[in-house]
């Protein structure tokens, strides 16, 4: 690619063969209309399917196409950060390999972003989805999310946003912690805007995400007040109430048995509870402070950019 470009547009990629060159296609007939230098990222996470094979088609035919190739199956979250790290544009968009978002779309959130917001994010008013285990529980979560980080999102799970680029670079995401773009980024509410997205039947594949995914919602949303403040600081401060809870729970259990009141077994039981959510937190704060040192990823080889490619494959020898 000769021109540097102002627009990277990252998709990840898991086993979704029969959405590869229709996907290509659509962003193809739409980067037109931008009116910028676009590079297209494709990140492949690990299918096991002909996805690689075809990215790697497309990337040696089409010089605007740079194929991410992880060395495994890392999640969407780090398929996404990896393109954030590799995406060389000013402006990055972003929309699920499924084919589920519309690129059609692109140009209305790159003019709403031209406004001055830093991030643009896509609502899928009219999703072509059941409502009962995919729609109802995805409101019920993004009302959750918008009440907990102050960043009141209507669809936090459309993969169709764009962001300036300082937002997303040099943060590294742990699995199934895309559910919370943009907010864990650090934007404020009146820095993100919305635009009315289309929602399209997946026409090829299987969906990777099932009604469980509400409990996953609910269990790492309670450390994201906390990565958003000082996640360092405050994992030492759940692991000092985690101790003292759990100390405490036991020490009333152990009077409960003694012969205590029996308030003493309730205050037992809520102390336990507490030290059980400190845990949670504590987890999440952990893994969230691992993956910045680790990136949660690891990139097996860049395709369609031969320098890159030649730069990867020499760290990886080392």
């Amino acid at each position: 690619m000769n021109d540097f470009p102002d627009i990277s547009i990252v998709v990840p990629m898991h086993n979704e063969e029969g959405n590869v060159v229709p996907l290509w296609e659509a962003v193809d007939n739409v980067i037109p209309r931008l009116d910028r230098n676009v590079e297209l990222i494709l990140v492949n996470d690990g299918s096991t399917d002909d996805t690689g094979r075809l990215l790697e088609e497309l990337a040696a035919k089409d010089p605007r196409v740079r194929v991410i190739e992880l060395d495994g199956n890392w999640g969407q979250a780090s398929a996404f950060c990896a393109g954030f790290e590799a995406a060389r544009g000013s402006i990055i968009m972003t929309m699920d390999g499924d084919l589920q978002n519309d690129p059609e779309d692109f140009p209305r959130a790159l003019a709403k972003l031209e406004e001055g917001f830093r991030v643009v994010t896509g609502w899928r008013r009219d999703r072509k989805e059941r409502y009962w285990n995919r729609v109802l529980p995805s409101m019920c979560a993004n009302w959750l999310i918008g009440r907990v980080t102050g960043v009141p999102i209507h669809d936090n799970g459309c993969g169709l946003k764009a962001y300036r680029a300082e937002v997303v670079k040099g943060t590294y995401l742990p699995r199934g912690f895309n559910r919370f773009m943009p907010a864990i980024f650090g934007v404020k509410a009146d820095e993100v805007a919305e635009i009315i997205a289309n929602d399209r039947k997946r026409l090829a594949g299987h969906t990777h995400y099932g009604l469980e995914r509400i409990f996953i919602v609910l269990k790492d949303l309670m450390a994201i007040p906390w990565i958003r403040r000082n996640p360092s600081r405050y994992r030492t401060v759940f692991s000092v109430l985690r101790i003292l809870s759990g100390v405490g729970a036991v020490g009333f259990f152990a009077l409960r048995i003694a012969g205590g009141s029996g308030y003493w077994l309730i205050v037992a039981t809520l102390l336990f509870l507490m030290a059980l959510i400190c845990q949670l937190i504590v987890q999440n704060l952990d893994r969230f402070l691992e993956t910045q040192q680790s990136k949660g990823f690891r990139i097996r080889r860049v395709i369609g950019d031969a320098a890159e490619a030649e730069t990867t494959d020499r760290n990886a020898a080392l």
